[in-house]
């Protein structure tokens, strides 16, 4: 039992250094959306005001204290995810996913959405979807839903940023809730690394951020509900979800700060309908998790979604999430590219899965369309580089693989028919570790507008990249640390 604890408490180290080095890989980038306002002189160097020790301290004692069955659960879980992430991955003798013809149906179609039922994935509900592409697309649908609503909101981020733009929406929540109940979580982690950063384009001039967006939200008799996700083993959680008067949601990839706003190239969506009952259960859930009940919240009993056939579009909610065992995203995507006939076109910020990888050089021997769209440089360098060793792998297997000009954040994947978008990228934190959340469909409209919307005018703006255009030392190197991140 003693040699176990240690080798847990190896992995935590371990996790901790990769936190260190990633932290799920959102730190601020390079700008790239059009027209964005001109750099502003902001200060010249900010400091990690957030402290990192308080949040280290929290997430550890604080975690074990609050949550003592989901530590040692997640400990358990993440041993054995590293473990096997480390043998899938570096031992040659395991053989590859073989694709066997007419075991998947084709994507889009209704056999493949009964497939994925019968894989135990979670039910449709009907809903109505729209995009919202781009910072200034999203943050304007998301301040007139806060300023509308009449009845309640819920907010949950990984990174509440202490920018101005995180400043602004912190203001605008905190006027809103001077009228209604107003709910905000975000990660301690993942907001508490992001603090103090300088963000490319600046910040106004004389602007002085907060030490702490947290205590920013509540003080000065803030009414304000605040909590924020403890970090066991340094497990985050990257959703973003954004529920107004339980009746319309966003969900997809951005943060609530400068770089979603201003400088990077991303994606969330709007639902209205049952399906935002759905995700309403589920951000009561995470609230409990995170208050004074901690574990106590698991015993708590659901209540199952009660509706009617409705107008819309059926919606499949897909989680990752390691205490509750939900791998949905992975395997949705996984069975979709295995059934896949005519394309699958991908675009993301980082993509390190040896898992996909394997799926997508199977697609491309049996002549579907691969394509893959990577930001010409991550805002971080290791992820980077380990974006340039999945890229060398996959061309040299006939994937087509482009370069966006700038930092692309936007997580989303075409397969013939059917779509998925949301928080998870193709990474072994996203897909096996971190909470994530994504939403799949299969309705043709909404496949074809996210192609025409999203895919196509990025593949223009992109650029095709060769084997010469790839210089790497060290790979077998960079692609060991990077399957772990």
């Amino acid at each position: 039992m003693r040699s176990y604890f240690l080798y847990l408490s190896g992995i935590a180290l371990l996790q901790g250094a990769l936190a260190l080095a990633g932290f799920g890989a959102e730190q601020p980038g390079r700008r790239v959306e059009e027209n964005t306002p001109t750099p502003l002189h902001g200060i010249e160097h900010a400091t990690l005001q957030r402290p990192l020790l308080k949040t280290a301290f929290r997430s550890t004692i604080g975690s074990i204290i609050r949550h003592p069955l989901t530590t040692y659960h997640l400990g358990i879980t993440l041993s054995r995810r590293r473990g096997a992430t480390l043998f899938d991955n570096n031992f040659p003798t395991l053989q590859p996913t073989k694709f066997l013809p007419g075991q998947t149906p084709r994507p889009g179609s209704p056999e493949f959405e009964l497939h994925l039922d019968r894989a135990g994935l979670p039910s449709r509900i009907p809903g109505e979807l729209s995009y919202h592409i781009g910072g200034r697309e999203f943050f304007a649908a998301f301040e007139k839903e806060l300023t509308e609503a009449h009845h309640s909101v819920d907010s949950q981020v990984y990174i509440f940023d202490n920018d101005d733009v995180g400043v602004r929406c912190a203001d605008l929540l905190r006027a809103r809730a001077e009228k209604i109940p107003v709910r905000v979580i975000f990660d301690d982690l993942g907001s508490t690394m992001a603090h103090g950063k300088q963000p490319p384009s600046g910040l106004p001039q004389g602007f002085m951020p907060p030490a702490d967006i947290g205590a920013y939200l509540i003080e000065e008799n803030s009414n304000i509900l605040l909590r924020e996700t403890l970090n066991p083993w340094l497990i985050t959680d990257h959703t973003k979800l954004h529920i107004f008067d339980r009746k319309v949601a966003f969900l997809g990839g951005m943060n609530l700060g400068r770089e979603s706003r201003h400088e990077w190239h991303d994606l969330m969506v709007r639902v209205t309908g049952p399906v935002v009952d759905a995700l309403s259960r589920d951000y009561d859930q995470t609230w409990r998790r995170n208050g004074p009940l901690g574990d106590f919240a698991l015993f708590v009993k659901q209540q199952d979604i009660q509706f009617e056939e409705e107008l819309g579009s059926p919606l499949r909610l897909l989680r990752t999430d390691v205490l509750t065992a939900r791998n949905e995203i992975f395997l949705a995507m996984q069975q979709a590219i295995r059934g896949a006939r005519t394309r699958v076109w991908i675009e993301t910020p980082y993509f390190s899965s040896d898992a996909i990888e394997t799926e997508l050089k199977a697609a491309a021997s049996r002549g579907v369309d691969v394509r893959l769209i990577l930001p010409a440089k991550a805002n971080h360098k290791i992820m980077d580089a380990g974006n340039s060793v999945t890229a060398r792998n996959l061309l040299n297997t006939g994937v087509k693989v482009y370069h966006y000009p700038g930092m692309t954040h936007l997580k989303a994947m075409v397969c013939d028919g059917w779509a998925t978008v949301g928080s998870a990228n193709l990474d072994t934190i996203s897909l096996h570790i971190n909470r994530e959340l994504n939403v799949s469909f299969s309705d043709s409209t909404l496949v074809s507008e996210l192609v025409d919307r999203v895919f196509e005018p990025d593949f223009q703006r992109s650029a095709p990249l060769t084997l010469k255009d790839i210089d790497l030392k060290f790979a077998p190197l960079i692609e060991s640390i990077t399957d772990q991140l």
